[in-house]
């Protein structure tokens, strides 16, 4: 499946939850509900990114009865408020289903969050409580977080907060954070105000649900680079092997490339590699291998590069073959030492 660019929508819906985790640590979780949404928070705005309604439910607890201490500190509502006022996760959901229009299929509707970790937290409750997933596949959302980073570059790698993203475009704080309405009124504010257009095309895409088959592997084309996210595999290595996996293709022209520098790591979750366009110069391949309960899968990104990213990519490579070679020796020595 391709797609390619901006796609002009009718709506945007601003999400932001709130969740609790084990009050006990990480080894008390539930396995098959690490985060339990115990708010819902959603602004709807229109095409010229007016605001035209908004959503709000708590949630009534059911895996984690105790706040854990850390979402105490932060989050602004206490487990007795949750238990008093909040609703069934499924009611909540329903209700913001309905508030979504996700059954007008003419609305073009597209979800907004602060960073990547909302939807999926969203839609693994789904699944625990055996909500038909009745999101679009694939599910294509704006990373505003992401964006914003994009529109507004400080040379920092980690992401900016909302807060920091409120205060840098002075827009007025006068709500507290940390409580999910709050939260998604100033991430449409900040939306509002970031000069959204230049960045709509850097849609992003939902990696809860990946591809089944080789039928289903998603090809994106956007300004600058391209992406590719392959079906699963029942291993790393075999996925990393796949020869279309590891295909690398100029993104501007489609050609199949000859590569320079071969896939390598250096720390066996992203790869790298360098090929030569004849028509548009240096190319560089990244894959990053990821897991889920169904096995692992690649998204493999491809872009046109200057000269001095080619020389960093070189640089990792050559550190590699020294770090390889390094175990080798010593592996080596380890052995003839045990004969």
């Amino acid at each position: 499946m391709c797609f390619f660019g901006k796609v002009d929508m009718d709506s945007y819906i601003v999400l932001d939850l709130e969740w609790n985790q084990s009050p006990n640590g990480r080894e008390y979780s539930n396995k098959d509900l690490p985060f339990e949404i115990i708010e819902i928070g959603a602004i709807k705005l229109d095409s010229k990114l007016k605001k035209v309604d908004e959503f709000h439910r708590v949630i009534k607890p059911t895996v984690y009865k105790k706040m854990h201490f850390k979402v105490h500190e932060v989050v602004q509502i206490g487990i007795g408020e949750l238990k008093k006022k909040g609703v069934p996760f499924t009611e909540a959901i329903k209700d913001f289903f309905e508030f979504c229009e996700l059954d007008n299929k003419r609305k073009k509707t597209i979800l907004c969050t602060w960073g990547n970790l909302d939807l999926v937290e969203l839609q693994r409750n789904m699944k625990f409580y055996n909500v038909e997933n009745k999101f679009e596949y694939p599910l294509f959302y704006y990373d505003i977080q992401k964006l914003f980073n994009i529109r507004y570059p400080n040379g920092e790698q980690d992401r900016i907060p909302l807060e920091r993203a409120v205060n840098m475009l002075n827009i007025e704080n006068n709500r507290p954070f940390h409580h999910a309405l709050d939260d998604a009124l100033y991430t449409a504010k900040v939306m509002q105000n970031m000069d959204f257009g230049p960045v709509s095309e850097y849609y992003s895409l939902d990696y809860y649900r990946v591809p089944r088959s080789s039928e289903e592997e998603i090809y994106l084309h956007f300004s600058g680079y391209s992406k590719f996210v392959s079906t699963f595999f029942p291993t790393k290595e075999e996925a990393i092997a796949d020869k279309h996996n590891s295909d690398l293709i100029c993104d501007r022209c489609n050609r199949m490339l000859k590569k320079k520098i071969k896939w390598f790591s250096t720390n066996q979750r992203n790869y790298y590699c360098i090929g030569i366009c004849p028509e548009h110069g240096i190319v560089k391949g990244k894959i990053r291998v990821r897991k889920n309960d169904d096995g692992y899968y690649v998204i493999k990104t491809t872009k046109v590069v200057d000269t001095a990213t080619f020389e960093e990519i070189r640089e990792k490579y050559e550190e590699s073959k020294q770090k390889k070679l390094i175990k080798s020796k010593r592996r080596f020595l380890k052995d003839s030492e045990e004969v």
